[in-house]
């Protein structure tokens, strides 16, 4: 699912971020440029960024 379309990330690119270290929509923004032009997407990666921390949590558990 393409969740940023102004720099084409999507929702596996949200995931690889997280296995990369991002646990902040700021350090998102940092790896993956999502949320830095016009901002419509933010709601939506913060959503994939919240589970992709959920699945990374539940693998380590």
């Amino acid at each position: 699912m393409i969740v940023c379309i102004c720099h084409g990330i999507n929702d596996k690119a949200i995931h690889q971020a997280v296995a990369d270290g991002a646990c902040t929509m700021s350090d998102l923004a940092c790896q993956t440029g999502v949320g830095t032009c016009c901002g419509k997407c933010t709601d939506c990666a913060k959503s994939v960024l919240d589970d992709a921390l959920g699945a990374t949590f539940a693998q380590a558990a």
